[in-house]
C-alpha cells in the first residue's frame, strides 16, 4: 500500500510539472510536490492507531498538492474499518468522495501534455517523446465523464472494502465472545459437577469417618471411666492416661475431619483455610506439639533441632515443612509401631530447610508403604523446587529426607 500510494502521487505530480516551464514559480512548486510525494505513502503507517488524523491529513495533502486520490481512498478504507460511529463514517465517505472527484477532475482538465487521463485516451505513438503532437481518440467531455465515473466507482469500492473489513472484524469479535461464553458455560458445568461430587464425598465422609471418630472418642472415654474403677495402681493410672490421650486425639481428628468436610462443601473458603496458619506452619510451638503427640503415643522419639531465623521462613515453605515432619512421623508410627524414631530438623537462610526422619523396620510388620502419603509429599516438595527421597538402607532403616529452599 505504501509504495503504491507514493508511486501514484509521484506520477500525478510528474504530469502536473509538464504544464510549467523551468524557472517559473509553478515549476518550483511542482518540484516541491515531487519531494513531498515520495514519503507521502508512509502516512499510511499511522492508519491503525490514528485512523481519523491519517484520513484528514491525506485529504488535505491531496486537495492542496497535485497528488492522486489513491492515498485518500486507502486512508478512508482504514478509517471505515476501524471506526463504527455512523456520523464518522458518513462524514468520511462524503469528504473522501469529494476529494477523490477533485483529484481526478484536476488531472482531467489539465492540458493534454500534462494529464494522466489524456495520456490514457491518446493515440499511440503521439505526444511525449514521439516528436508528434498528441492526438486524442475521444473528446474532452468523454475524458471528464470517465474521470468522474472512475472517482465515484473507486470511492464506492473503498467504502465497501472498509465496511467489509469492519464486518469481518465484528464477526471475529462475536465468534470470540461466543467461544468465550461457551467455554465459560462449560467451566461452570464442570465446576457444578465437581461441587456435586465434593458434596457427595463430604456427605459420605460425615456419615462414615466422622461417625467412626466419634465412636472412637466415646469408647476412649468409656475406657477411661472403666480404668478409673480399677483403683489408684500405676497400671490403672497409665491405662486411664492412655485412654485420655486416645480420646483427645480422636476429638482433634474429628475437628480436622469436620474442617475438611466444610472445605468440600464451601470451596470459596477453602483457599483461605488451606493457607498457612500457626497450627499448620513450621513454628517452635507446632513442632513441639507434634513431638509431644508422638511421645504421648508411646513412641520413643529422639530429636535434633537446629532452627535459625524460623520466623523469616517463606510461608508456603513453612507449611510444606510442617506437613513433611507430620507425614514422616505418622508413617513411622503406622508402619513401625513400637520402633524408636529419629527426627532431625535444620533451618537456616543459607541452607534452607532440611528434614530427616528415620526408624528401624520391625520384624512383625512388613514395610508395605504403598499409600499416597509419601509420594504426595515428594510431589509437593518438588513443586516448590525442593528435593524429597525415602527408602530403606542396608541396615533396614527407613529414611525420609526432604530439603526445601528458603524462598519459593
Amino acid at each position: 500500500m505504501i509504495p503504491l500510494a507514493s508511486l501514484m502521487c509521484l506520477m500525478q505530480t510528474a504530469f502536473f510539472a509538464q504544464n510549467y516551464a523551468e524557472d517559473t514559480p509553478g515549476y518550483v512548486f511542482a518540484i516541491v510536490c515531487v519531494l513531498i510525494s515520495l514519503p507521502a505513502g508512509f502516512l499510511l503507517l499511522a492508519r491503525s492507531e490514528y485512523p481519523e488524523p491519517t484520513f484528514w491529513i491525506a485529504c488535505i495533502m491531496v486537495a492542496v498538492f497535485p497528488f492522486d486520490s489513491m492515498l485518500v481512498l486507502m486512508a478512508m478504507t482504514a478509517l471505515l474499518a476501524r471506526r463504527s460511529q455512523r456520523s464518522t463514517s458518513v462524514r468520511a465517505v462524503i469528504v473522501g468522495t469529494v476529494v477523490t472527484l477533485w483529484s481526478q477532475l484536476r488531472d482531467a482538465t489539465q492540458p493534454a501534455e500534462g494529464s494522466l487521463w489524456h495520456l490514457i485516451f491518446a493515440k499511440p505513438y503521439t505526444g511525449g517523446d514521439s516528436g508528434k503532437p498528441i492526438v486524442m481518440l475521444v473528446e474532452e467531455p468523454t475524458i471528464i465523464i470517465t474521470a468522474i465515473i472512475t472517482a465515484l466507482v473507486a470511492s464506492a469500492i473503498a467504502t465497501l472494502l472498509g465496511l467489509h473489513i469492519r464486518s469481518r472484524a465484528r464477526l471475529r469479535t462475536a465468534n470470540a465472545l461466543a467461544n468465550a461464553a461457551t467455554s465459560h458455560a462449560e467451566n461452570l458445568q464442570t465446576d457444578l459437577n465437581n461441587q456435586q461430587l465434593a458434596d457427595a464425598i463430604a456427605a459420605e465422609a460425615h456419615d462414615t469417618l466422622a461417625h467412626s471418630l466419634s465412636l472412637l472418642a466415646l469408647n476412649a472415654s468409656a475406657l477411661k471411666a472403666e480404668a478409673s474403677k480399677l483403683g489408684d495402681s500405676p497400671e490403672a493410672q497409665a491405662l486411664a492416661d492412655k485412654a485420655d490421650d486416645i480420646r483427645r486425639q480422636s476429638a482433634g481428628a474429628l475437628d480436622e475431619a469436620h474442617a475438611i468436610i466444610d472445605m468440600l462443601r464451601n470451596p470459596q473458603q477453602a483457599w483461605e483455610q488451606l493457607g498457612p496458619s500457626d497450627s499448620t506452619s513450621l513454628t517452635r510451638e507446632s513442632l513441639d506439639a507434634l513431638i509431644a503427640d508422638v511421645r504421648n503415643s508411646g513412641t520413643s522419639l529422639s530429636t535434633w533441632i537446629d532452627i535459625h531465623q524460623l520466623s523469616e521462613l517463606d510461608e508456603s515453605m513453612s507449611k510444606i515443612a510442617y506437613r513433611a515432619v507430620q507425614e514422616g512421623l505418622t508413617n513411622a508410627r503406622r508402619h513401625a509401631p513400637g520402633a524408636p524414631v529419629s527426627l532431625e530438623v535444620a533451618v537456616s537462610e543459607q541452607s534452607g530447610v532440611h528434614i530427616h526422619i528415620s526408624n528401624p523396620l520391625t520384624n512383625d510388620v512388613p514395610d508395605s508403604r504403598t499409600g499416597a502419603g509419601l509420594s504426595g509429599l515428594v510431589a509437593r516438595v518438588q513443586s516448590v523446587g525442593g528435593q524429597c527421597r525415602y527408602g530403606v538402607d542396608d541396615r533396614r532403616l527407613f529414611h525420609v529426607d526432604a530439603l526445601l529452599p528458603w524462598r519459593n
